[in-house]
């Protein structure tokens, strides 16, 4: 997709004439259980420093694209590739460590661990580890308080989303790969994390963003991506594709 760069709505930072090369890219990804096809023939792109969305209802192939990207899943056909670099057939802990970092739909912290210990296994993963990030990552999450020393397990939902986050990019991911970020969050933290992957994006991180909340990816994403039934049915920006979407499904 060639044309001009989306202006600044919510960025600081200069867009290049020309977005560089995708950091990620996906070709003609096809996954089917047993007789049921899950994805059938995605081709997806993500520069950096962009927001990608991907919307759409329920068993549409989201999450499944989701796993293809973070190889918790081989794809039956198609391929995968990371900063021109064919990752299709590596293991996600292998991708962890070339630079692709994810959240989960369904929470992912270590219970018995504190906050700060949490944010300090996803820092290890980074490459080369920095050993600045935990605390980086801590005051940007404003998790640096006496909430970095309280265990993961009983605090409330929006605290955990925002503990896995801060793990997730304490690696400094080239891509990161948010599955329904904004579940359980109230408006005032949604508000918080579209700021907080805004200020990521405008630093360069590729963000691909799964997510029913549709009022967090008009005013995020640069590209939203519409799937139904295993395909990518129409791709834009947010307010040609949102509204569209919103003419489909009626009043």
């Amino acid at each position: 997709g060639g044309g001009p760069p989306p202006a600044g709505r919510r960025r600081t930072g200069v867009f290049a004439p020309v977005p560089g090369p995708p950091v990620l890219a996906a070709r003609g990804l096809r996954v089917r259980y047993g007789g049921f096809t899950a994805l059938d023939g995605v081709d997806l792109d993500v520069p950096a420093g962009r927001v990608a969305a991907v919307v759409g209802p329920n068993g549409a192939g989201k999450t499944t694209l989701v796993h293809c990207l973070a190889g918790t899943l081989r794809p039956a056909r198609g391929s995968v590739t990371l900063d021109g670099r064919d990752v299709t057939r590596l293991p996600a802990h292998t991708r962890t460590r070339l630079g692709i970092a994810r959240t989960f739909q369904q929470l992912a912290v270590f219970p018995t661990l504190t906050v700060a210990e949490n944010v300090r296994v996803g820092a290890e993963q980074g490459r080369p580890p920095d050993p600045g990030a935990v605390e980086r990552t801590l005051r940007l999450f404003g998790l640096d308080g006496p909430m970095r020393a309280r265990p993961a397990a009983g605090l409330p939902t929006g605290t955990l989303r925002r503990v896995e986050l801060a793990r997730a990019l304490a690696a400094a991911p080239r891509l990161l790969l948010l599955d329904e970020p904004a579940a359980g969050l109230d408006d005032a933290e949604v508000t918080a994390l579209a700021r907080i992957l805004g200020a990521l994006a405008a630093d360069g991180t590729a963000l691909l963003v799964v997510e029913h909340d549709l009022d967090l990816v008009a005013g995020l994403a640069d590209v939203v991506h519409v799937m139904t039934a295993g395909r990518i049915v129409a791709s834009g920006p947010p307010g040609d594709v949102l509204d569209a979407l919103g003419e489909a499904a009626g009043p």
